[in-house]
């Protein structure tokens, strides 16, 4: 078998992913693998990508602020003007601890270009507060993945399926496919399943735990109060499909989740379940997003990134390649997988209920 060697193996699924790997291809001059088949054409929703998210801090808001026009270029080149849409999602709340999270986060992102109002009650129902973010942007998953092809072969990406993978302690990565073995001197694992799938058991973070998400879709129901919602009590979204259904994804059993979404859209209302899946997410032990190498020295891991993941899409490349800003140096570098969780500087408002990786 020939063997080939790559500056970087990019190994994922997701918007963030595969940008990512075209970046350091394309922009940084690495030469790059990417390990990942786009999915949003053929399985329920499991993510989404927002330019805004429920974040407490106003270090992360600041690099969103500079991010975020970045990728908005970058998406119209690689798909189109359908590419990015203009949204208003609403984010809403009842338990005491989320509510006045959700004030917080109100409050602050107008301060970084985002406009945040108030959601009457008596749109949402029950005790709830909620607040509406006006002219968010969404990656509009299926037509950007349709672009992504040929950016990604424009860029001079190779894209592999490959059989089996040994990651180093050191961080390189050996790849075997039907035609060849592959090596490059840097793991990248740029989503949870490629975390999951790939890192080896005995190279995990103690930061890391693993929760159980549920997506749900239901067939053609009443609509909802906005196309976008997000109920930081439990990390639930609820999404408004164009067919009239609701897409729902989060943390959560099957059991509990399918309760909870029918409390969700009211217990008046008739809904029959079109689908339904379980899979396994990946959050940290404070809340906040971890980068990084695992033990200082391994692969290079992204997780806790929630909706915001494929606008940071250009800095972390840059980050990757060595040639952040300062800003994002001191961002990333503050977001360490290696950090002790210490520092309460960092600490996200989370509703994960998952347990730590042994």
């Amino acid at each position: 078998m020939s063997e080939t060697d790559f500056d970087f193996a990019v190994f994922g699924s997701t918007p963030l992913a595969q940008l990512v790997a075209g970046l350091l291809a394309g922009t940084h001059d690495r030469k790059v693998l990417l390990i990942g088949e786009s999915r949003a054409s053929y399985r329920l929703p499991r993510g989404i990508d927002l330019s805004v998210a429920p974040i407490t801090r106003p270090q992360t808001w600041a690099l969103l602020s500079d991010t975020v026009p970045e990728t908005a270029r970058l998406v119209g080149r690689v798909s189109g003007r359908g590419g990015v849409l203009r949204v208003d999602p609403v984010f809403f709340a009842e338990n005491p601890q989320a509510v006045e999270a959700l004030l917080h986060i109100r409050h602050m992102a107008p301060g970084f270009g985002t406009a945040a109002e108030p959601v009457p009650q008596s749109s949402l129902g029950g005790n709830r507060s909620g607040a509406v973010f006006r002219d968010a942007l969404r990656l509009n998953r299926p037509q950007l993945e349709s672009g992504l092809e040929a950016w990604l072969a424009d860029q001079k990406v190779a894209r592999i399926a490959a059989q089996s993978v040994g990651i180093a302690e050191d961080g390189q990565a050996e790849l075997v496919t039907d035609s060849g073995s592959y090596r490059a001197r840097q793991a990248v694992l740029a989503d949870d399943e490629a975390i999951t799938a790939w890192l080896p058991l005995r190279q995990w973070p103690k930061q890391l735990r693993r929760i159980e998400h549920t997506a749900i879709l239901t067939t053609p129901t009443r609509p909802l109060a906005s196309s976008i919602m997000l109920e930081l009590d439990s990390g639930v979204f609820l999404t408004q499909q164009p067919e009239g259904g609701v897409a729902a994804f989060g943390p959560g059993d099957r059991a509990w989740f399918s309760e909870h979404l029918q409390g969700l859209l009211g217990r008046e209302r008739q809904i029959e379940q079109a689908g339904q899946t379980s899979y396994s997410g990946l959050a940290t032990m404070d809340g906040a997003p971890a980068f990084g190498r695992v033990a200082g020295a391994g692969a290079d891991i992204v997780v806790g990134t929630g909706s915001y993941g494929a606008f940071i899409a250009p800095a972390l490349a840059r980050w990757l390649a060595g040639t952040p800003s300062p800003l994002e140096a001191q961002w990333f570098d503050h977001h360490l997988v290696s950090r002790d969780g210490a520092d309460r500087r960092l600490v996200e408002f989370s509703w994960t209920r998952g347990e730590p990786v042994r």
